[in-house]
C-alpha cells in the first residue's frame, strides 16, 4: 500500500506546501489556499473513482510499456492538459482569439473590474458544450457496455432487457441519439441549443472514432482476463505476475488503447473542472487540487487495482462503474440546464461503486460456501 500510494501521498503534500506559499501571492492567503487545494483534491477523487476503474479494466490488457506510458506521460496530460491548459484555451477560444492562452492566464490571476467579462463567468458559459461533448461520450461507453450480451449481470431485472434491446443494430447509437435530442429540445435554452447539438454530435463521433479504431486494431477484451497484473507500485512490470502476450497489447493496438484511455480521462476531468469554479476560479489551485492530488490519487488507485487483480476478485465493481459512468452521462446532460451540486455528482458514483464492491463481496462468499459444502458432506 505504502509503495503503491507513497508517491502520490509525496506529491500531494507538495501541492499543499506550493499553495502554501501560493496563497499569500494571490488575493487568498495561505490557510485559505491550502484548504482550497485539500478540497478540491477530495472532490476529484470522489468524482473519479470510477474512473479508476475504468482504467484498470482497460491498462491491464496493454504491454508493460504501454502501462508505463499512460502513469507517467498520461500523468502529464491529466494534470497539466485537462486541469490547466484546457480551461486557458477554452477561454481563448470563446472569447477575442487575439487575447492567447498567455493572456487568458493573466485574466484569471488578475480579474477585472471594470465590467468585462471574468475567466470564471467564461468558463462558466462554455458549461452547455462542454456537459454535452462529455455527456453523451460518456453516455455511448455506458450504452456500449450495458446493451452487450454478458454472461454474468449485476442489476439482472434490468441489465437483462437492456441486454435484449442491444440486440437491435446500433442500439446504443438509436437510444444517444434519442438522448441528445430530448436533452437539446428541453434542457438547452435557445442560445445554446444549436451549441448542444453540435457539441453532443462531436462527442459521439469522438467515441465512433476511437472504438473503431481500437476495433480495427483488434483489442477487444480477452473472454478470460488474467486473475494477476503486470504492474508494480511505478508502473513497471511485476516480478511475480503478469498476463501473456495472449493477453496482452502492444505497438498499434496499444497506441490506440492509450488514446482511448486519454480521451476517457479527459471526458471524466470535465466535471470535476467545470465543478471546481464553483470553489475558486484561480487556474493555480485547480490545478495543484484536481491535477496533483486528484489525479495522482486516480492514478494510484488505478495501479493498485490491476495490480492487486481486483477486478477480477470483485466481479460487479466493473458493472458499478459503468452504472456510476451512466450516471455521470445523465448528471452532465442534466446540468445543461439545471444545476447539480458537486457533492451529489461525486456521492453518486461513489454510492454505486460502493453497492457494487459489497455485491461482490456477497457473491465470493456464497460462491465459497457453496465449494465448501460438497467437502463437509464428503467428510
Amino acid at each position: 500500500m505504502i509503495r503503491i500510494f507513497g508517491l502520490s501521498a509525496l506529491v500531494s503534500a507538495g501541492a499543499l506546501v506550493a499553495a502554501y506559499f501560493y496563497g499569500p501571492t494571490s488575493s487568498l492567503g495561505a490557510a485559505q489556499a491550502v484548504a482550497l487545494v485539500l478540497i478540491l483534491g477530495i472532490l476529484e477523487i470522489s468524482l473519479s473513482f470510477d474512473n479508476a476503474v475504468i482504467n484498470a479494466s482497460i491498462l491491464r490488457r496493454m504491454s508493460p510499456f504501454w502501462q508505463r506510458m499512460f502513469l507517467t506521460v498520461g500523468i502529464l496530460i491529466a494534470v497539466f492538459g485537462m486541469r490547466l491548459v484546457f480551461p486557458l484555451l477554452l477561454v481563448w477560444a470563446t472569447t477575442d482569439p487575439r487575447l492567447g492562452p498567455v493572456a487568458a492566464l493573466r485574466l484569471a490571476l488578475d480579474p477585472p473590474t471594470d465590467g468585462r467579462p471574468t475567466y470564471e463567468s467564461i468558463i462558466t458559459a462554455a458549461h452547455p458544450q462542454i456537459a454535452a461533448f462529455g455527456g453523451m461520450f460518456l453516455l455511448m461507453l455506458f450504452l456500449d457496455f450495458v446493451l452487450s450480451q454478458k454472461d454474468r449481470t449485476w442489476i439482472g431485472w434490468l441489465e437483462r432487457p437492456l441486454q435484449r434491446a442491444g440486440r437491435l443494430e446500433q442500439a446504443s447509437v438509436i437510444f444517444a441519439l434519442i438522448a441528445m435530442l430530448v436533452t437539446a429540445q428541453f434542457l438547452a435554452d435557445d442560445h445554446n441549443r444549436h451549441v448542444v447539438l453540435v457539441a453532443g454530435v462531436l462527442g459521439m463521433l469522438t467515441y465512433l472514432l476511437v472504438n473503431g479504431l481500437s476495433t480495427y486494431f483488434h483489442i477487444e477484451p480477452p473472454d478470460e482476463p488474467p486473475m494477476a497484473a503486470s504492474l508494480d507500485f511505478a508502473g513497471s512490470p511485476a516480478r511475480n505476475a503478469g498476463p501473456g502476450p495472449a493477453v496482452q497489447v502492444a505497438g498499434k493496438a496499444a497506441f490506440m488503447l492509450f488514446l482511448y484511455l486519454e480521451v476517457l480521462d479527459a471526458s471524466f476531468s470535465f466535471d470535476g473542472v467545470i465543478g471546481a469554479f464553483a470553489i475558486t476560479a484561480d487556474p493555480i489551485i485547480i490545478a495543484l487540487g484536481l491535477g496533483l492530488i486528484g489525479a495522482m490519487f486516480v492514478r494510484s488507485l488505478t495501479v493498485f487495482m490491476v495490480r492487486r487483480g481486483t477486478l477480477d476478485q470483485y466481479v460487479y465493481l466493473e458493472h458499478g462503474a459503468h452504472w456510476a459512468i451512466g450516471a455521470l452521462a445523465v448528471m452532465l446532460l442534466i446540468s445543461i440546464g439545471h444545476r447539480i451540486p458537486e457533492v451529489v455528482t461525486g456521492l453518486t458514483g461513489v454510492f454505486i461503486i460502493a453497492a457494487a464492491f459489497l455485491s461482490s463481496v456477497y457473491l465470493r462468499r456464497r460462491e465459497d460456501s457453496a465449494a465448501a459444502s460438497p467437502k463437509v458432506a464428503a467428510q
